[in-house]
C-alpha cells in the first residue's frame, strides 16, 4: 500500500504493508466552496451575532484586524482584501488601519513570509506589525480570570476602536479547536498570561485536548479573556485536505466559532472502533512540521488511537530545526521526560515553551515515539527523547517484529489536522 503523507512542502511516498493497516484516518469528503470571495463577501455582509462589519466600522476612528502567523495556513489573501475594503467604505483610512500578526510566543514573521501569509496587495498596501509576547511593556493589564490568570494583551489591540480577528478552525491538542477567541490569547496575550493559562493546573485537565470544548479549562479561560480584551467581530474558515475553503463564518466572536466547529468537527473526524499496535503519523507537512516544537502535535494526535504500550510513528521535517533557545534548553536541562515531569509538577521553575513538551511527556506515558526526519542527525533527534529511524518503513518493520503477525496499524496522513478518536467517544 502506497501512502503519501504530509511532509514538507512536497509529501512523502511510503509504502505500508497491507494486511496489517486497518485504517487511513482522514477528512470526510466534502464539496469545497465554488466562489470562496463570494462566500467571504456574504459573510462580511450578513454576519452571524452582530451588525454587517461596514455598519460597524462607520464612526470608528481606527481598527486593528489580527491575522494568524505563518503557523497557520489561513487563506488570508482571500479574507483580507474584501474585508479591507469595507474598512475604507466606511470610511477608515488606510494609515489607520494596523494589520497585526497574531505569534503569541512565536517568532516574527516578515518579508518573504508576509507575502506567503497575506498576498502581495496586503503587504504593499497597509501597515503591517508582529505581536511581541516576551514584551509586557507592549500590553494591557485587564485583570484576572475566574481561574486566576492574569490578563495582559497588546496595548495595539485594547486601544483599538475598532477589534477585528481572522483565523482558521482545525483541532487544537489544548484548546480543543483553534480560531475565534485563540487569536487574542495566545495570539496577542503576554508570556504573563501564557504561562499560568498554558500551566499544568490547565493542560492536565483530562478536558484540555483536540475536538473538545465542554468543560475544557483552556477553552473556558481564553474565551473569558477574548470577551475581556473585546472583540467586535471574526472572520473564520474551515478547510479541506487540500486547503481549499469549505466553510466562511463571521460575526459574533462566540456564536460564529461555534457554527464554524459544528463544520470543522464534521468534516475532520475520523474513527477507530479499537485502539491499534502501530499509528503512522505527520505533523501534516509546511508550515506545521517546520520545528520539532510544532510537530509534537502530530504526536499528540494520534494518541487517542495507540494502545498502551503501542507505537506512534512521525514523519516530520523540521526544516527550522527543533524551536526556541527556551524550548531547546529544556532537552539539555531534563535528562527524560520523567524528571522534566516532576519538576513541572513541582512548579520548582518555569521555561518559556514547556507546555509542548508537557504534551510531549503525555504521549511518552502511553506509547514509544519513533521520528522520522531527513535534516537533523539520529544523534540529536536521541537527544530530543525520541528514536530516530531512517525511513518510515524501518521503523514500520521493527515495531511489527515486536508486535507480531497481528498487529493492527493505522495512518493520519494529515497529522493533527484529522481529529482522529474512538468510535464510542
Amino acid at each position: 500500500m502506497r501512502i503519501c503523507l504530509e511532509y514538507g512542502r512536497t509529501g512523502l511516498q511510503v509504502e505500508l504493508p497491507d494486511r496489517h493497516v486497518v485504517k487511513i484516518l482522514q477528512y470526510s469528503a466534502a464539496e469545497p466552496l465554488a466562489d470562496p470571495i463570494a462566500a467571504i463577501e456574504r459573510a462580511l455582509d450578513d454576519p452571524i451575532g452582530t451588525a454587517p462589519l461596514l455598519a460597524l466600522a462607520r464612526q470608528r476612528r481606527n481598527a486593528c484586524v489580527v491575522v494568524s502567523d505563518i503557523t497557520r495556513p489561513v487563506p488570508n489573501s482571500l479574507l483580507l482584501p474584501p474585508l479591507l475594503r469595507r474598512l475604507e467604505q466606511a470610511g477608515l483610512r488606510r494609515e489607520d488601519i494596523l494589520i497585526l500578526v497574531a505569534t503569541g510566543l512565536h517568532r516574527p514573521n516578515r518579508g518573504h513570509e508576509l507575502l506567503e501569509m497575506l498576498g502581495q496587495y496586503v503587504v504593499e498596501n497597509y501597515r503591517i506589525e508582529n505581536h511581541d509576547g516576551r514584551d509586557l511593556s507592549s500590553h494591557t493589564y485587564l485583570g484576572q480570570t475566574p481561574r486566576g490568570v492574569p490578563i495582559w494583551i497588546d496595548s495595539r489591540y485594547v486601544n483599538a476602536e475598532l477589534k477585528i480577528t481572522t483565523g482558521l478552525i482545525e483541532p487544537h491538542l489544548m484548546a480543543g479547536f483553534s480560531g475565534g477567541r485563540k487569536l487574542i490569547c495566545p495570539g496577542l496575550a503576554a508570556l504573563e498570561t501564557v504561562k499560568v493559562w498554558h500551566g499544568p493546573d490547565f493542560l492536565e485537565h483530562p478536558n484540555a485536548r483536540a475536538g473538545c470544548l465542554e468543560g475544557n479549562p483552556v477553552h473556558e479561560e481564553n474565551t473569558y479573556i477574548g470577551r475581556r480584551a473585546g472583540c467586535d467581530f471574526i472572520v473564520n474558515v474551515v478547510i479541506d485536505a487540500q486547503r481549499r475553503v469549505l466553510k466562511v463564518v463571521a460575526g459574533d466572536m462566540e456564536a460564529a466559532f461555534y457554527q464554524g466547529v459544528a463544520t470543522a468537527r464534521r468534516v475532520v473526524r475520523d474513527t477507530l472502533p479499537a485502539p491499534v499496535d502501530i499509528v503512522v503519523t505527520t505533523a501534516a507537512g509546511y508550515p506545521l512540521d517546520a520545528t520539532f516544537y510544532q510537530s509534537i502535535k502530530g504526536m499528540v494526535a494520534a494518541l487517542p488511537i495507540v494502545r498502551a504500550g503501542g507505537t506512534i510513528i512521525l514523519a516530520a521535517e523540521m526544516s527550522e530545526g527543533i524551536g526556541s533557545p527556551e524550548f531547546q534548553r529544556l532537552f539539555e536541562e531534563n535528562p527524560s521526560l520523567d524528571v522534566f515531569f516532576e519538576r513541572l509538577l513541582s512548579k520548582s521553575s518555569f521555561t518559556l515553551d514547556q507546555w509542548q513538551l508537557e504534551e510531549m511527556a503525555k504521549v511518552a506515558r502511553q506509547a514509544k515515539i519513533k521520528v522520522y526526519c531527513n535534516r537533523l542527525p539520529a544523534e540529536q533527534l536521541r537527544r530530543l527523547f525520541v528514536e530516530p529511524v531512517q525511513s518510515v518503513e524501518a521503523a514500520v518493520a521493527e515495531s511489527l517484529a515486536e508486535y507480531g503477525p497481528s498487529a493492527t496499524i493505522a495512518v493520519i496522513p494529515k497529522g493533527p489536522y484529522v481529529l482522529a478518536e474512538l468510535a464510542q467517544q
